[in-house]
């Protein structure tokens, strides 16, 4: 065989980056905003939350088709459990007769539906990919997260989704468990992979909660700071006790008229450290520094490293969230050439801004109003996704020439704080400095 052959030719332009291809990647398609759970951390649970309930329509979902021929993955999930619209089997039949051979349909489900007869339905029709929510590994702490579900039935699940790979001769097919982690569970996570792998997951994501109020605030169990800033922090903190001096009164000190030697040592030491910053590019937020936990985050890693020595000793694919904000962004919707399809048939960028709905991620309220390019019912799905407007989105969301609102001093303020975001502080159009997907807190099946 030619050691060239399957190669790109030297001669051959440069494939294009997905955002700027003609066609999307990946879609994720909302099945139904319905749910036969009331999860205490979903956003539907929550005040000023602007979604209607809805199943996606066979009408709607013809009009996806004619990007099926290019995707490499379409996700059936948005905020509903998917099971509940009577037509899934149907679609997955119909995308896997388009899509490339090498493209994958998947959805996430609270698996209470799964009898064994849909199992074997859904792998029929194509189902690559199964990813059942299971936050716990104790019954208590189970219903507690997940109100109204046990653990026996993602057993139930796991048992059905087995029976049908056999019995339909698809032992390809993929199941695996999404882990939604709270401080509450927290230590629960590496038992919950094991009991998954031992019931016949192959994968498993994990994903730090999204708080959509204070009072779920404490729950999260991600830094609000970057690792980079930690580590600096953490070094001049030493120097600080190597003077006898005490970090964390910084601001008594800083704000004084007059200070007395220690306190301008103090003073010293932490402009010191803001020059390196400076310097080496990383932004310090001192007032979230001094409030981190840092017994919190040394929890997380501890926790991390067993989750990671139970995947490698059961052979399961394992993806962890981030423990603290990622310094680089990465938005892996856009720069991956994804886009999000609504019940309605509203074409957004993601599942940031897929609904009208209100967070508090980075220790405030902020609205979030949803970003359309187009409806499916108006506009063919190719039209809406190289429309000028769609394709000049993408190109500035990967420039990330917008603010980082997490590790601003000054947020909220009055841009992002609004019911109708029009610009930001660097006079930009693009709602995403407040997003937390692309600093890596948050993931899900894709």
């Amino acid at each position: 065989m030619n050691s060239n052959q399957g190669m790109q030719s030297p001669l051959s332009p440069p494939a294009l980056p997905p955002h700027r291809r003609a066609y999307p990647s990946k879609l994720f398609v909302e099945a139904t905003t319905r749910c036969n759970l009331g999860c205490f951390m979903c956003v539907k649970q929550t005040d000023g939350c602007g979604m209607t309930e809805g199943d996606l329509t066979p009408g709607i979902f013809a009009a996806v088709e004619p990007a099926l021929p290019h995707l490499e993955a379409l996700i059936l999930n948005g905020i509903g459990e998917p099971l509940l619209n009577p037509h899934l089997a149907e679609f997955i039949r119909k995308a896997k007769r388009l899509m490339p051979a090498t493209g994958w349909i998947g959805f996430q489900s609270n698996g209470l539906l799964l009898t064994n007869l849909r199992a074997i339905s859904l792998v029929e029709a194509g189902l690559d990919r199964i990813c059942l929510s299971m936050d716990a590994a104790s019954p208590e702490t189970f219903r507690k997260v997940r109100e109204g579900s046990d653990i026996p039935d993602i057993e139930h699940a796991m048992a059905a989704l087995n029976a049908a790979k056999e019995r339909c001769n698809r032992p390809e097919v993929r199941v695996g468990i999404e882990f939604v982690l709270m401080r509450s569970n927290l230590g629960e996570l590496p038992a919950a992979l094991r009991w998954a792998a031992e019931h016949g997951a192959t994968f498993a994501v994990v994903t730090h909660v999204l708080p959509y109020d204070d009072q779920h605030a404490d729950e999260a169990a991600y830094g609000s700071c970057s690792a980079a800033a930690i580590a600096l922090f953490g070094s001049y903190r030493a120097i600080a006790a190597q003077q006898g001096l005490d970090i964390y009164r910084y601001f008594e000190a800083r704000w004084k008229y007059r200070r007395n030697p220690d306190e301008q040592k103090l003073v010293a030491v932490i402009e010191a450290m803001k020059a390196e910053a400076d310097a080496r590019d990383i932004f310090v937020d001192m007032k979230k520094l001094l409030q981190l936990d840092t017994r919190r985050i040394e929890d997380v890693v501890a926790v991390f490293a067993q989750a990671r020595a139970v995947a490698l000793e059961c052979g399961l694919d394992l993806r962890l969230p981030e423990v603290t904000l990622r310094e680089k962004r990465h938005c892996s919707f856009v720069e991956d050439g994804g886009a999000f399809i609504s019940w309605e048939g509203n074409v957004s960028p993601c599942y940031f801004l897929w609904h009208r709905y209100r967070c508090f991620a980075s220790g405030w309220h902020q609205q979030v109003q949803p970003k359309v390019f187009g409806n499916l019912a108006e506009q063919g799905m190719l039209e809406i996704w190289n429309d000028p407007a769609f394709r000049s989105f993408r190109e500035q969301v990967v420039d990330y020439d917008y603010p980082d609102c997490s590790s601003c001093t000054l947020a909220p303020c009055d841009y992002v704080q609004t019911e109708r975001f029009e610009q930001d502080c660097h006079i930009r159009d693009i709602p995403c400095g407040a997003c937390l997907w692309c600093m890596g807190i948050f993931q899900c099946l894709q």
